[in-house]
């Protein structure tokens, strides 16, 4: 399941790609197979890249990897690249884990090429919300969420760097009854009803039937979980500082753990 659409971020064989917190892999591995460019995946989480790279061997062992694939170990705030290296970059549901979410777009911004494609996602407003009022426990967990974003918050600080705004759209609006179930039941995933209704997404992700894909496309607009934001880097950068983003929710935790930067694995 990946929550960026891959028609908007214009793939050309040969580009560089950044799936910047890339977690499990889902989008650096969807687009490692999918297209011929070259894929780098940034996580703070060693454990995570570990499973990422699991998960892509048996596509690299089997030849169906258009591109290539490395991982790495990095800080978002101290990406080891240099400056103007990827035509495109992907923060998928990351932002909203950080408290210096905009140093990590300034990094975003050194690191994309200029006319290169940002796509960012997050959790949208509503669904996130609701989550945050049915559980405490959601969004305080170690690592957790510790902001909700409004989106026009969000396209303001992203566009105060010099980025251009060129589209948006909503996903997975089926997955946000899920969350709100696991919120009101949070501890007791044992529940009949959690475990009917992920068995049900499961299956949904995994045959993609017409009915479900058009009912999701209904619903996005208003319960979709996420929203995805679509930008260009400027061919030149203005001189702007970036915006204090007011228009968010934010709850305090620890910063995480910075974790050095190993040799680059590649699958």
């Amino acid at each position: 399941m990946i929550t960026v659409d891959p028609k908007l971020l214009n793939l050309r064989p040969g580009q560089r790609v950044l799936d910047l917190g890339c977690g499990e892999g889902r989008h650096a591995i969807h687009f490692s197979i999918t297209d011929q460019v070259e894929i780098f995946g940034v996580d703070l989480s060693a454990q995570d890249l570990a499973t990422a790279a699991e998960r892509a061997q048996p596509f690299a062992d089997s030849g169906q990897q258009a591109g290539s694939l490395q991982f790495c170990v990095g800080n978002a705030l101290e990406l080891p690249f240099p400056a103007d290296h990827f035509d495109v970059v992907i923060c998928s549901e990351v932002l909203e884990h950080i408290e210096d979410y905009q140093g990590v777009l300034g990094e975003i911004l050194r690191v994309l090429k200029p006319c290169g494609v940002f796509a960012a996602t997050v959790p949208a407003f509503f669904p996130e919300w609701v989550c945050w009022k049915l559980s405490d426990a959601y969004h305080q967990v170690e690592g957790g969420h510790i902001r909700i974003f409004r989106e026009k918050g969000l396209r303001k600080a992203i566009e105060s760097l010099g980025f251009k705004y060129f589209a948006r759209h909503k996903a997975h609006a089926l997955h946000a009854p899920f969350w709100w179930l696991k919120c009101l039941f949070w501890g007791q995933d044992d529940k009949p009803i959690l475990r009917q209704y992920h068995r049900f997404l499961v299956w949904d992700m995994m045959e993609r039937p017409m009915l479900t894909r058009g009912l999701e496309a209904v619903l996005n607009p208003v319960l979709g979980k996420s929203v995805a934001l679509y930008f260009v880097k400027p061919s030149a950068e203005p001189d702007v500082p970036v915006a204090q983003d007011s228009s968010v929710v934010s709850a305090q935790v620890a910063p995480a753990k910075q974790v050095a930067l190993p040799e680059e694995s590649t699958v």
